[in-house]
């Protein structure tokens, strides 16, 4: 065996329930850090859906790998890193992705060659990436009915068939606007590559400390996205509308009421993601949106 870095010794491993052909990569990479010398973690439902489970690793749930693990390898797409990576900001486990889905703007390490990747990272040749993170908690009258926290975004929307939803925006105690829209997305940088891009939003560089308001469909068109300082701290009030929802990085709570108010705030707890040393933002904007696809095949760089 050989001697590991002293950042790292214990690995968690954490990977997409329910994907064909999963059971080889993993064992691969099992395998491949138990040769280096690591003690190996499966998350409890991973462990639950591999048949059979490798041989010599320890199985913990969310909270134990935070208390125990020196860093979590999430093979899947960004939904299964956005699921654990709430779980685990309040420990500061650092997180690497191995892409096992469609998109992979988090999990960016591709099936190739991910042990060669893998090698250099816990080798201590890596780029940190420090992410933050919403908290949201739900009000009603002056009790808090429901908390959440966010890795992409917040979303206030209407349901499905629903009319226009009708919603009260304060930040920092000063009334911003009323807006009708089909609902509101309140994201971070992080998010600003996911549903608020798709709903006409800015871009945010991952290492800005802002939080985007995007309206869904609004009604004015002049009801426009606005990037907003970190410290803020802000406030949705439901004017009106059925069927509405709030939405912490699509795990949803529904049956939202008139006068109830979404307060909404960067979260204390942050995330990291490790990337092999070389890794650049805006290679994973070229790759992942196609800025670098020309229809003719003319002009394009090297």
């Amino acid at each position: 065996m050989t001697a590991t870095p002293a950042a790292f010794h214990t690995i968690a491993l954490v990977v997409r329930p329910n994907t064909d052909g999963i059971a080889d990569p993993v064992g691969s990479v099992v395998d491949f850090l138990h040769r280096g010398g690591y003690a190996v973690v499966l998350e409890a439902q991973t462990a639950g859906h591999l048949a059979p489970q490798p041989a010599h690793v320890q199985v913990m749930n969310a909270t134990e790998i935070g208390e125990h693990c020196d860093a979590a390898i999430v093979m899947g797409g960004d939904g299964t890193m956005l699921g654990i990576a709430r779980q685990l900001a309040p420990f500061d486990v650092p997180l690497i992705g191995i892409n096992q889905g469609r998109l992979g703007f988090m999990t960016d390490i591709p099936l190739e060659g991910m042990l060669d990747a893998l090698a250099r990272i816990l080798s201590g040749s890596y780029k940190a990436e420090r992410r933050t993170l919403l908290e949201g908690r739900v009000m009603r009258a002056d009790a808090t009915i429901h908390i959440g926290m966010a890795v992409n975004d917040v979303v206030v929307s209407r349901g499905t068939g629903a009319g226009m939803a009708e919603l009260r925006v304060d930040v920092d105690g000063q009334f911003m606007y009323n807006q009708r829209s089909d609902g509101l997305i309140i994201s971070t940088p992080t998010g600003s590559t996911a549903y608020a891009l798709s709903a006409g939003g800015p871009l945010l560089h991952p290492s800005l400390g802002g939080i985007v308001l995007v309206p869904i469909a609004p009604h004015a068109l002049s009801n426009r996205p606005i990037v907003l300082p970190e410290s803020s701290e802000i406030v949705v009030e439901i004017v009106r509308g059925r069927d509405i929802s709030v939405n912490f990085d699509m795990q949803t709570f529904a049956s939202l009421q008139a006068q109830d108010r979404i307060v909404i705030k960067r979260s204390p707890h942050t995330i990291s993601f490790l990337h092999p040393d070389g890794w650049s933002y805006y290679h994973t904007l070229r790759e992942k949106l196609h800025w670098n696809e020309y229809p003719s095949g003319e002009g394009k760089l090297n």
